[in-house]
Order: structure tokens, then C-alpha cells, then sequence
């Protein structure tokens, strides 16, 4: 009988070791993992924090030495199969293009870019999908949002080359964060990264004026630094209101204001908003903390107080800008300015109906 007992508490001393032992490998520390060939020391430590939902692709891309300046911008296009990055620096292609299973395939070397910022993939499921990238240079060519082929030829301008402004007739940028475009064609634009212009604009489909939000401030509806936009499937507009440290939220039909996030804001601003494909959450950036956080995503009707469910914190000086998510695999694409790299992060399989 005292021999059955003992076994019986041996199983279960077992049993309870190896359910800490997973425990503390999904929700603890993820880190020091093989360095990668041709990788940065920067990519091979991370951890996740609260629930575990996503985990570092280490093998993505093949051939990161293709990484040759700061990395600002990731697009995806899940027909495709193919990621845009756009990249800042001298004599650098400024948009790379690479398979989603991490192929490098091409890059643009284009003289119309100067400094890109944000970068966008419209019509991704028509056979003429086309690249939007914000330009915040200062030359000839910046201040202005620029549509491209897949392949990198110029399509169309919007703003005014190389002059920054406010003004809306004709339309003029100052510096440009970002722009989000519906499926309907509507485009929701940030304006901009540290110019003199604060504003949230939307434009038709004929790119004419609908609604704008444009005064420098701390009150409601006011921005100091827009730089990120993204628009649910409940008629809703998110906007990183980076320089005051919160997610404001519009009526996308209307512009009215219908709530704001601030509370998971406090060590840092958020730089980067995107909604994962199942709409459960937003995987907001803070890139001087150098943090991924995935927000709970509201019901319809109700905005209330942001609710952080998971983190993934990065090594110190990665610097994650923005981020794209693949629509169809649910994988996420991080843009690191500090690494001078794209990451790629894929869903925990084992936790069945994420995506």
C-alpha cells in the first residue's frame, strides 16, 4: 500500500513538473536562441509576456544581408505571396521584395523616393495590386504620397512634390506618417511625422476631401503626431496618436470622435496599429520600449479601456516602427528601424481558433 502511495505521488510530482515545464516555456522567457547566419545578435533574444500568441520565424528571411539600411515600412500581400520593405539610407534600394516563405526577389532602386516612412498594399486581391509609400523627404520628391506598380513604376502623386503645406486645394502633406486605404477605395491618411501639420484626413475614392481632423493638441481630436491608421470592419478609424501617448478612435463615415486609449500608454507612445485577421486584437508598436503589444479588440458599439493580452518584447535598440499582418495566415511582419531589418512572427498553432 506505502509502495502504490509513493508511485501515486511520483506521478504526480511528474505530471506537475512537466506542466511548469511548459508553462514556463509559453509564457516565460523565449530567448537565446541559434544565431542565424549573416543575422544580427539582435534577433536571437525575445520574450513573451501574458498569453502567447505569436512566435519569432528565425529562419525568415533567407538572406538577410539584403538589409543594407533602416527599415522603416513592411506590406504585405497575401494573394501574392510577397512582403514590400521600405528602407532609408545613401545609396540604398529603398523598397526590397520578398517572398513570404523568405526568398529575396527584387529591389527598387528608384530616384522618386527620398526618405520613405509608410507603406501600404492596395487591391492586393485584383490582378493590379499597387504600392502606396509616404515620403517625408525633403527634396524634390518628398513631402507627398506616392502609388507605384509592383515592379516600382511611378503611377500617381498625391500632394505636392517637395513643398510641405496644409493645403487642401490643391492638396499638400508636411512629412506624411502613413496612409490606409478601404477596401472601397476611401483612403485615411496621417499627416504627419513631426511637421507642422496634425491631421487625420479622409479622401474618397476620387480622392476628393470628406472629413478632416486637423488641430495641434492634447484634447479630443486633436493630435501631436499621428503616425499610424487602421480601419476595422465597424466602421471605426484607430489612429496612434504618438506624441500624446494614446489611440484615438472616428466614425470612418462620419469623423465624429468615439473614444480614446491611453492607459497602456504610459512607458511609451504607440507607433504602429493593425488589427489581426480573426479581429480579436490590434498589435500596436512602441519602439523606445521596443515592445509588440496585442490589444483585446473591442465589440461593435463599445470602445472602453484598452487591455493589453500579450507582449512580445524585443532585445534593447531593435526599434519596431510599423507593422503589416498577412490576411490569410495571420503571420506578422515587423519593420525594425535600430536592427535594420523585417522580422517575421507566425501564430502558435497549438492555440487552435487564433486564426
Amino acid at each position: 500500500m506505502l509502495t502504490k502511495k509513493r508511485g501515486h505521488k511520483c506521478l504526480i510530482a511528474s505530471t506537475m513538473a512537466s506542466l511548469v515545464l511548459l508553462l514556463m516555456v509559453l509564457y516565460g522567457t523565449i530567448g537565446t536562441h541559434q544565431q542565424q547566419p549573416g543575422r544580427s545578435s539582435l534577433t536571437q533574444d525575445y520574450q513573451l509576456l501574458g498569453r502567447p500568441l505569436y512566435k519569432l520565424e528565425l529562419s525568415w528571411p533567407r538572406n538577410p544581408e539584403v538589409f543594407t539600411g533602416e527599415v522603416f515600412g513592411v506590406a504585405v500581400d497575401q494573394y501574392a505571396g510577397v512582403l514590400y520593405v521600405a528602407q532609408r539610407g545613401d545609396n540604398v534600394p529603398k523598397v526590397l521584395l520578398f517572398t513570404t516563405d523568405g526568398d529575396f526577389l527584387m529591389s527598387w532602386n528608384t530616384t522618386t523616393l527620398e526618405m520613405p516612412h509608410g507603406i501600404f498594399l492596395a487591391d492586393a486581391a485584383s490582378s493590379n495590386p499597387t504600392v502606396w509609400i509616404t515620403d517625408v523627404g525633403n527634396g524634390p520628391y518628398g513631402h507627398c504620397i506616392k502609388q507605384y506598380s509592383p515592379s516600382g513604376k511611378l503611377l500617381q502623386v498625391l500632394g505636392t512634390p517637395g513643398k510641405a503645406g496644409s493645403g487642401l486645394n490643391p492638396l499638400q502633406f508636411d512629412q506624411p506618417a502613413e496612409i490606409f486605404i478601404h477596401s472601397s477605395g476611401e483612403m485615411y491618411i496621417v499627416d504627419g511625422d513631426g511637421g507642422m501639420n496634425n491631421r487625420l484626413i479622409k479622401l474618397s475614392k476620387e480622392q476628393q476631401v470628406c472629413w478632416m481632423h486637423g488641430e495641434k493638441g492634447q484634447g479630443l481630436a486633436q493630435f501631436y503626431i499621428p503616425h499610424s491608421v487602421t480601419v476595422d470592419n465597424a466602421q471605426r478609424v484607430w489612429v496612434a496618436d504618438r506624441g500624446n501617448k494614446r489611440i484615438q478612435v472616428f466614425n470612418s463615415i462620419t469623423g465624429d470622435w468615439l473614444g480614446t486609449w491611453g492607459s497602456c500608454f504610459t512607458e511609451d507612445a504607440p507607433y504602429s496599429v493593425r488589427l489581426t485577421p480573426d479581429k480579436k486584437y490590434f498589435v500596436v508598436v512602441q519602439l523606445n520600449t521596443n515592445q509588440i503589444s496585442l490589444l483585446d479588440a473591442p465589440p461593435v458599439g463599445l470602445i472602453g479601456q484598452c487591455k493589453v493580452i500579450s507582449v512580445i518584447q524585443l532585445a534593447d535598440d531593435v526599434k519596431p516602427h510599423l507593422v503589416d499582418l498577412d490576411l490569410k495566415t495571420g503571420a506578422l511582419y515587423v519593420a525594425e528601424i535600430g536592427a535594420q531589418q523585417a522580422q517575421k512572427f507566425t501564430p502558435f498553432s497549438l492555440r487552435s481558433g487564433f486564426l
